[in-house]
């Protein structure tokens, strides 16, 4: 075997051996020396070249971003995600045909549709889905993030939660918990334009908290305004703080009548 790539694989084996035991620093230590190292691959994305070693490279680097892309999550680091998972891509959509398929695609595609998600990029979510082959389509990972996006827009969030439950790969956990978060503060922010107050047994099953307890830390976390007195919670406080825009009324009517008077001018 090539001496650079014996010496890349040996790295990566003690950088596989550092994330079994969840030393995730020196992973990422780890993680930078590999990604130095994998440019002197020319057989490698963009260059593609067709060395006597290609295949093996080409193999060894793809295991190597899977491995960063996990990697980032379990750090709950976003932008490496997004880093990771681009240099990652073209091991999937330019090499595909000339590599064994891997394991980890379509979890990790998946995973990238559910960050879509959580970070309410929408447009984007929908291009990389018309991305996908058919066969992609049916696999449990893309099935799970598209029945989550419809379950989203359709405000059914009793289901977005309870897909926590379900999730069909253990690192989804960290995004299913953001876009839990994600909902209940819709559900919040709605809740207290709508009320002035509520029983705290209301705000608990309004806000799918499956205890009191849970209802009161992420009160105290998240809306300090809020008050609690005698089993209710008052949002006044809420309301009183938030800034009222005034609607420019008279400007706007303005604007629409010369717009009305355009448009006869072109008639």
């Amino acid at each position: 075997m090539d001496p650079k790539l014996t010496e890349v694989s040996q790295l990566f084996q003690r950088f596989k051996a550092a994330f079994s035991r969840s030393d995730f620093d020196t992973c990422t230590t780890f993680l930078s020396q590999l990604k130095v190292s994998l440019t002197q691959f020319r057989s490698l994305p963009p260059l593609f070249e067709d060395t006597p070693n290609a295949i093996r490279e080409l193999n060894l680097a793809r295991d190597i971003y899977e491995h960063a892309v996990v990697l980032s999550v379990k750090t709950e680091d976003q932008d490496a995600f997004e880093r990771d998972f681009f240099q990652l891509k073209p091991y999937y959509t330019d090499v595909g045909n000339r590599l064994p398929p891997s394991p980890q695609e379509y979890p990790i595609l998946g995973l990238n549709l559910l960050r879509l998600l959580v970070q309410n990029r929408i447009a984007e979510f929908h291009t990389e889905l018309e991305l996908l082959s058919p066969t992609a389509l049916e696999n449990p990972c893309i099935k799970h993030a598209v029945e989550l996006e419809q379950s989203f827009m359709e405000g059914a969030y009793n289901r977005v939660l309870s897909a926590r439950q379900t999730v069909p790969h253990e690192t989804y956990v960290y995004f299913m918990d953001l876009l839990a978060k994600t909902v209940r503060d819709e559900i919040a922010g709605c809740s207290e334009k709508a009320y002035d107050y509520l029983s705290i047994n209301d705000a608990r099953e309004m806000l799918l908290f499956s205890s009191e307890r849970e209802l009161l830390e992420y009160i105290k976390e998240e809306h300090s305004e809020w008050e609690i007195k005698n089993k209710i919670v008052y949002f006044q406080k809420a309301k009183e703080s938030a800034p009222c825009k005034e609607i420019p009324s008279l400007h706007l009517i303005n604007q629409t009548l010369s717009y009305a008077r355009e448009l006869e001018r072109i008639v």
